[in-house]
């Protein structure tokens, strides 16, 4: 990997970990109560370590590997981060990066899953949350806690961090998925 690459990689990933500290402040401050083994940060070559986590910690790696992606392009159909994501493809990959989850493709398949169903005000940090409108799923997201959901959200834009309570958003809400094992 090119050195220009490897210094965009760390600097996404230090912005990430910024905005994380700024969409969920407690988890800044809450350490490792368990004192579990944390997913080791990524290798030189970009490649990440996938290990067997559930819970918390599968969902904390989630969140983290997420937030490491805001400002990576969308591409329609994208799967990559160095070809960008679509809302599904920055979904897919996240899961699998991190949990070796293999999930469907599109964000309808992805709000058929068997799953329990989540209330707006149930959720927590790793749910699937599904947007759309007349009762096809059009859009998906994860929920990163605190009111905020990381997407990839239309041609021209970036990855980014939203608040799910604007009009916009709750106006398209259609539910929400949980993919990660308590």
């Amino acid at each position: 990997m090119s050195p220009v690459r490897t210094a965009s990689i760390r600097a996404r990933a230090g912005m990430g970990l910024a905005l994380l500290a700024l969409a969920c402040p407690g988890l800044a401050m809450a350490g490792n109560p368990d004192n579990t083994t944390l997913p080791p940060p990524p290798a030189a070559a970009g490649r990440w370590n996938v290990t067997p986590l559930h819970g918390t910690d599968a969902a904390n790696a989630v969140l983290m590997r997420a937030i490491s992606l805001v400002g990576t392009p969308y591409v329609w159909g994208g799967t990559s981060p160095g070809g960008g994501f679509d809302c599904s493809g920055l979904v897919n990959y996240v899961f699998r990066d991190m949990l070796d989850m293999r999930l469907p493709r599109t964000s309808r398949e992805l709000a058929e899953v068997e799953g329990p169903r989540i209330a707006l005000d149930a959720l927590q940090t790793g749910d699937l949350i599904f947007f759309g409108a007349d009762g096809q799923i059009s859009h998906v997201g994860i929920y990163v806690g605190e009111g905020r959901f990381i997407h990839a959200p239309r041609t021209g834009t970036v990855v980014r961090l939203e608040k799910i309570d604007t009009p916009y958003w709750l106006a398209r809400y259609s539910g929400a998925r949980r993919v990660i094992d308590p």
